[in-house]
C-alpha cells in the first residue's frame, strides 16, 4: 500500500511540475514578445533621434559664422 502512495504522489508532483511548466512557457511566449515589441519601439525613437539630430546639425550649419563671433565678444 505504501507503494501505491508514493506512485500517487510522485504522479502528482509530475502533473503539477507539467502545469507550471506549461504556465511558464505562456509566459516566456509573453516576454519574447514584448522584448520584440520593445527593441521595435528602441529602433524607431534611436531613428528619429538620428533624424532629429541631423536636423539641428543642419539648423547649425546655417547659422552664420559672424554671429558666433559677435556673441563671444
Amino acid at each position: 500500500m505504501a507503494n501505491n502512495d508514493l506512485i500517487d504522489q510522485i504522479a502528482e508532483r509530475v502533473e503539477h511540475l507539467l502545469l507550471r511548466h506549461e504556465e511558464l512557457q505562456r509566459t516566456n511566449a509573453l516576454l519574447s514578445q514584448q522584448v520584440q515589441t520593445l527593441t521595435q519601439e528602441r529602433d524607431q525613437l534611436k531613428s528619429r533621434l538620428s533624424a532629429a539630430r541631423a536636423r539641428v546639425d543642419a539648423l547649425i550649419d546655417r547659422l552664420p559664422a559672424a554671429s558666433s563671433s559677435e556673441s563671444s565678444t
